[in-house]
């Protein structure tokens, strides 16, 4: 089963005013006439018929469960009990996942994409399925176009193809000017969409050896989950403040 994960838990702060806190970009027509959410969703509806997951922050749980209806999809909400980024709230969704079904494969996709030509992302999952399908965690690269700075890089160890899945080398954070542009010339440099495609059991088997504290601090918090009307909220304790912390991808 390949499952489509959202991960919807952003605060939006780049486009203020327009995107507000209780408001942020994904739930915004940004890129059309519907939100940015209902496009990432919509973009991908043909590969699968699985419900998606969708992982978002409980003040923002009505607006994502309003515009599923809007859609006409169904799917299950997960609401974060704390903001701890990317890592963590892609293991939340993979426990889920694995509910649903123990060989499940998941495409992680960010809700504030905003994608040129959807039918040219599309076409890459072909190649990048059968890799997740051996048990590789597959990533997705975007081509750049200019020496770019304000983004993260991938380094594949070899020329990255659009019809194949390549090793990578690195995952590399924002770099200067000049080393952007080294970059760029060498061809082997992709931005680094945050997007993935990989096994939910390879994931957490990653996650535990990489940060078996996070691991378990999120299974802490999935064993303590409880069904709420349409959503589903994981370890929440109302009394314990919500502060974000850094996490890194394994």
């Amino acid at each position: 089963m390949l499952i489509p994960v959202v991960l919807a838990g952003g605060a939006g702060t780049r486009l203020w005013p327009m995107s507000r806190a209780s408001h942020p970009k994904q739930f915004l027509p940004i890129t059309g006439r519907r939100s940015m959410l209902v496009e990432t969703l919509a973009r991908f509806d043909s590969l699968s018929p699985a419900a998606p997951i969708v992982v978002c922050q409980d003040a923002h749980r009505f607006l994502v469960a309003e515009q599923l209806r809007e859609a006409g999809m169904t799917g299950d909400i997960l609401l974060e009990p704390a903001l701890r980024n990317t890592a963590p709230a892609i293991a939340l969704a993979a426990l889920q996942a694995i509910d649903r079904d123990a060989n499940a494969l998941m495409l992680v996709l960010p809700a504030d994409h905003a994608v040129a030509d959807p039918q040219a992302l599309i076409a890459a999952i072909a190649p990048a399925r059968t890799a997740a399908e051996q048990g590789r965690l597959v990533t997705f690269g975007v081509s750049p176009t200019r020496a770019e700075t304000g983004y993260g890089y991938i380094e594949a160890a070899e020329t990255p193809s659009a019809d194949s899945a390549v090793p990578i080398r690195r995952f590399v954070e924002k770099p200067d000017a000049k080393t952007a542009q080294s970059y760029l010339d060498s061809g082997r440099y992709l931005w680094n969409s945050g997007m993935f495609l990989m096994r939910a059991d390879r994931y957490l088997q990653a996650l535990e050896r990489q940060r078996p504290a996070m691991l378990s601090a999120v299974k802490s918090a999935w064993e303590a989950r409880q069904v709420d009307l349409d959503f589903l909220r994981v370890g929440w304790t109302p009394s314990a403040p919500a502060r974000p912390s850094r996490s890194i991808m394994p």
